[in-house]
């Protein structure tokens, strides 16, 4: 590591000259440097407030979060009444706080995990992210039977194979919307490939006081429920009559971003509202590290810090070649972590949702108290042609299909950083197309009441900034920016490829994959022989955007980066009508879980089983998809 501390000759920030390129296996890069704190006392020598913890006190459910660390952890879920912004609700909490305690663990070393459930149903953890035994992973029906009212169960996780940012939550029923959730920090054995003056975690969440249940019987009865933004022949936005009588024929709405929004949620950010005051300390020419960790039930967000440059250097824990960005879109259940060189006496951190309904807001402050203008809430985005997967331009290209020459460092990607712009509806003649045509769909789609849309002409859409970032001013991430810090080792090309699409029927909230609601009890799963390598391409069917989650594997994103930097990731958002690639070795054996991590589309049946056959069996094994 270069002694310069990177700052350039005008006293800009420069990240780039703090890294050191050295070639590592992917093994080792799974338990090497990911993003980690530069200042590990920091958490015993700044006040609560520079900490980003909890200001104010208050009722039983006690807001922000404290921290445990060491071999062994004791962790308690509990229930009682939350109060938001004045607004209350009921809440599962871990350690008597929502978000439920920071878990500071350590590269190399094992810990056992004591959960003890006083609750009067059964509940679980799942370490999101954690490379650990499949029996250890937290899924009740899948990997362990759960934990039962008024008993302790031990994850006896052995030594950690990896560093960076991580969480965790429940995956009992509904529980994770109602705060059963929390932020976890893998410090790495080693050095830090990018330093940092302060360390924070900024969990963003969202806080309803209704029952998750409630929520689910409403969108069962009518998914557009909570869209307050529903367009009408009388409103203000830019939709022509065409436009509005081909959604009326389709019987889908524009302004359709998001099943829960602002209209119930608050939006949250360490577990405080907008006006509670979350704070992170710095001082004049520090540099601060923001862990930024999407631990909501339903919502996406667009983060930014207005006026302010920074620099996404980490991915789902894992180290990439900084970017300099303005903006970026994470989606539930993905972590980025950001460097930041903070100017003037404050500013502000907005974590604004993706339909633009509300905005979680925290501050980074020279002293307690310090405030920043809060900007207004931007207007809400439309969904457009490519959303309907029928955009024709040249938007993108679709690797996912063809096996022919694994070199990706030779594929062409000549479109902008931004992504496609999105195409104009107004004069084009909708009558010929046929959202619900379901003679493309290949023979292992279930075709049937759980489908009312096929993507026309699905593209890869790696290169989209987000729903309604295509167009802002300035730069925003998108995953074809990201690239591996370290070379991956696993340059195999991939013996086979599956192709899975994503599918749902919004009307009825009914969600899938290939068509079938998942069911313990009748569904086969995806299985894969130990070590095999398949390149797995998701087709979005919907015009929802899905975070698709496998749990225990990093996969690599088929991005356009060369193929020993493909940035290793476990969640990716799939775009509305578009598809996603990436490439898996199964090295975990055991039973894995496989989702999308918006909470009621899960339980709503977009959920499957993943099966890696144990170590030393690596003959063909059956798969579904497969081409």
């Amino acid at each position: 590591m270069r002694g310069d501390g990177g700052r350039g000759v005008n006293g800009g920030m420069s990240i780039l000259p703090l890294i050191d390129d050295v070639a590592i296996n992917r093994r080792k890069f799974l338990t090497a440097s990911a993003g980690a704190a530069s200042l590990l006392a920091l958490g015993q020598t700044a006040p609560a407030w520079a900490r980003g913890a909890d200001l104010h006190g208050g009722g039983p459910i006690r807001p922000g979060f404290d921290e445990v660390s060491g071999r062994g952890i004791a962790l308690t879920i509990g229930e009682g009444p939350r109060v938001v912004q004045g607004r209350r609700g009921h809440a599962i909490a871990v350690n008597g706080s929502v978000p439920g305690p920071l878990i500071r663990l350590k590269e190399g070393q094992p810990v056992r995990l004591a959960v003890t459930n006083t609750l009067h149903e059964d509940s679980s953890i799942h370490w999101h992210g954690l490379l650990l035994p499949f029996q250890y992973d937290g899924v009740p029906g899948v990997s362990f039977p759960g934990i039962k009212p008024g008993e302790t169960f031990v994850y006896d996780i052995p030594a950690l194979r990896q560093s960076g940012t991580y969480w965790w939550h429940s995956h009992s029923g509904l529980q994770e919307q109602a705060g059963h959730y929390g932020p976890i920090v893998v410090e790495p054995a080693g050095t830090v490939p990018v330093q940092a003056d302060r360390d924070y975690v900024l969990l963003l969440s969202d806080f309803t006081p209704l029952h998750p249940h409630t929520i689910m019987d409403k969108l069962k009865k009518g998914e557009g429920y909570f869209n307050y933004q529903q367009n009408t022949w009388t409103d203000d936005y830019p939709l022509s009559g065409e436009d509005r009588r081909m959604w009326a024929r389709m019987r889908m709405m524009a302004t359709d971003i998001l099943d829960v929004t602002g209209s119930t949620y608050t939006y949250l950010a360490n577990g405080r509202g907008p006006e509670e005051g979350l704070e992170f300390l710095f001082n004049p020419g520090e540099r601060v590290r923001l862990r930024v960790i999407n631990g909501s039930a339903m919502t996406f967000f667009n983060v930014r810090i207005p006026g302010v440059k920074f620099w996404v250097v980490g991915a789902d824990g894992q180290n990439v070649r900084p970017v300099e960005v303005e903006e970026f879109q994470i989606g539930t259940a993905e972590t980025y972590d950001i460097v930041v060189e903070p100017t003037g006496e404050a500013r502000t951190i907005v974590a604004e949702s993706m339909d633009r309904s509300g905005m979680a807001v925290a501050t980074l402050a020279s002293r307690p108290g310090a405030r920043a203008s809060v900007p207004p809430l931007r207007d809400p985005p439309l969904l457009t042609m490519a959303d309907m997967g029928m955009n024709h331009g040249s938007g993108g290209m679709d690797h996912g299909g063809d096996m022919a020459g694994m070199d990706h460092s030779s594929m062409g990607h000549d479109m902008s950083s931004q992504g496609a712009a999105a195409e104009p509806m107004a004069g084009m003649d909708m009558s010929g197309m046929n959202m619900r045509d379901t003679s493309k769909l290949p023979p292992n789609v279930k075709v049937g009441p759980g489908i009312d849309m096929v993507s026309m002409n699905p593209i890869d859409r790696m290169g989209d900034p987000g729903l309604g970032l295509d167009k802002v001013p300035h730069k925003v991430l998108t995953y074809k920016d990201l690239v591996a810090l370290e070379p991956n080792d696993d340059l195999r090309r991939p013996s086979s490829q599956m192709e899975i699409h994503l599918t749902g029927n919004m009307e009825r909230y009914m969600w899938s994959f290939d068509g079938k609601k998942f069911t313990a009890v009748s569904d086969d799963p995806i299985r894969f022989a130990y070590n095999e390598r398949v390149r797995v391409k998701l087709v979005n069917d919907t015009m929802m955007a899905h975070p698709i989650h496998l749990h225990g594997h990093f996969f690599e994103l088929v991005n356009g980066a060369p193929a020993d930097r493909q940035p290793q990731k476990h969640t990716v958002i799939v775009q509305p009508g578009g598809s996603a690639t990436f490439d898996l070795t199964a090295d975990e054996e055991g039973d894995w879980a496989f989702h999308c991590h918006l909470l009621y589309h899960m339980h709503s049946g977009m959920f499957q089983i993943v099966t890696v056959a144990p170590r030393g069996n690596q003959s063909e094994m059956k798969r579904v998809g497969e081409d």
